[in-house]
């Protein structure tokens, strides 16, 4: 757990009983939310065959008011536990025909833990229309996005500020320390893929152990140019292993029918500190990539951060229906990079989808996907879509390689009775790849929410 700053907490416990209940408790916030999930994937050729598992997550999330006062003082907890329904058995266990997927921690043997759990606490002041937050934070911005894909969401252990002192402007800073994946109860040091395991001999690095960086620092502004154009910029960047600049433009017009959105996305990530080196790249601080056969220059660069990332999605909705057609190019030695500590990771592409991310090196894709809203026909509550993407120029020692990816959703909410609120998602999807394994996966999700401030 993040330590809170003491000056916070003396002021929370020096806090006069009526001014504290005043703005802390009587403006606090309970709600426990519940989700039970059902995972299968047929692995087809791996060698892990059919990955299986059931569980049960709870996730109390509890916010409090503001002391009254110039600045005001708060705080936050979220409290996770993961139930084990059922399992695959043992990882690498040889002869059998299910293994445990990422969905709980594993133990020494292989097999999968009956629960998890961890509890994040967050202290906050606010001041006029800005708020600083400090311990267990969840970011969902453009150089970071923490993943709430499985069971338990992930989470993160630092400091952000949020400034909205001018009009149609939001500006952002902080530094994230710590990480807690979505299957995990303990907290890592944060990492990127190529440097986030033990390589074996033989490897870009033969041998080198996992290398990780304890600061995340990232600055950002969100800019309202007009009621239908939103300029971004965010600056993040990995001790002693990257710096990424993105720039991001939402606009959305509206049409003689329908309104058609424009979401163009850019990222420029480069080299810093140890894997800008040679030296430092030789220690392990190495990204995953394509840099060559090692007979040439690009041998030289081999695991160094190099990586131009562009994208453009556009959707077109009227009513019930909306269609999106999108393109995304990578352009670099490495593949696209932001922090992952290796049991799964969201990435702010247009994409990071159920199986894949489309985000190799040199990788160019085209998507298109259609979502259906059935209320107009009597079936409030009930939506789905359906999504195909297709990778192709993967740079690689076997040539340029091709994947692609087909997704489908569907989803319903009740929206009466007693059970009201309660949803099911099932969430389908293939995916066929030169560069990985081809995999067919299944996921069931039963999730119910409960206030209970």
């Amino acid at each position: 757990m993040h330590p809170i700053p003491r000056s916070i907490l003396l002021a929370l416990a020096m806090g006069s009983g009526p001014a504290l209940a005043a703005g802390f408790l009587d403006d606090s916030q309970a709600n426990l939310a519940l989700r039970n999930f059902y995972f299968n994937q047929d692995n087809r050729e791996g060698r892990s065959g059919e990955t299986e598992e059931w569980g049960q997550g709870l996730r109390l999330d509890y916010q409090s008011g503001f002391t009254q006062g110039t600045f005001g003082f708060g705080l936050d907890a979220i409290g996770l536990l993961g139930l084990r329904l059922d399992s695959g058995g043992r990882a690498g266990k040889p002869g059998q025909s299910r293994t445990p997927s990422a969905l709980f921690p594993l133990e020494h043997d292989g097999s999968p833990r009956d629960e998890y759990s961890s509890l994040g606490l967050t202290a906050k002041v606010r001041y006029a229309a800005s708020e600083a937050r400090f311990g267990t934070l969840i970011p969902r911005l453009p150089v970071i996005k923490a993943n709430d894909g499985r069971l338990l969401p992930q989470t993160f252990e630092g400091a952000q500020l949020t400034v909205r002192e001018v009009e149609d402007l939001t500006l952002l800073a902080g530094r994230l320390r710590k990480a807690k994946g979505r299957s995990q109860s303990h907290r890592d040091d944060l990492s990127i893929n190529g440097a986030n395991s033990p390589r074996k001999a033989g490897d870009a690095v033969s041998a080198a152990p996992a290398r990780h960086s304890d600061a995340f620092d990232f600055f950002g502004l969100d800019y309202q140019l007009t009621r239908q154009l939103q300029a971004q910029y965010y600056l993040g960047q990995l001790e002693d292993f990257y710096r990424q600049h993105f720039l991001g433009l939402n606009h959305a017009q509206g049409l003689p029918l329908g309104t058609l959105k424009t979401d163009l996305r850019y990222f420029h990530t480069r080299a810093l500190g140890k894997n800008a080196s040679r030296s430092g790249r030789a220690e392990g601080y190495t990204a995953a990539g394509y840099y060559g056969d090692g007979n040439d220059d690009s041998g030289r660069h081999r695991g160094e951060v190099d990586n131009r990332t562009w994208s453009a999605l556009f959707t077109w909705s009227h009513g019930p229906h909306a269609l999106s057609g999108g393109y995304q190019r990578l352009s670099g030695r490495s593949n696209f990079i932001q922090p992952n500590q290796g049991n799964g990771g969201d990435l702010y592409l247009i994409t990071d989808r159920q199986l894949n991310s489309f985000a190799r090196a040199g990788e160019r894709t085209w998507l298109t996907q259609y979502s259906l809203d059935f209320a107009p026909w009597g079936l409030p509550g009930l939506s789905s879509s359906v999504a195909y993407l297709k990778g192709s120029e993967i740079r690689s020692e076997r040539g340029r390689l091709k994947e692609w990816e087909r997704d489908f959703t569907l989803a319903y909410v009740l929206q009466s009775g007693p059970a009201k609120g309660l949803g099911i998602t099932w969430r389908n999807a293939s995916l066929r790849s030169q560069a990985s394994t081809d995999a067919d996966q299944n996921r069931l999700f039963l999730t119910y929410s409960l206030p209970l401030l």
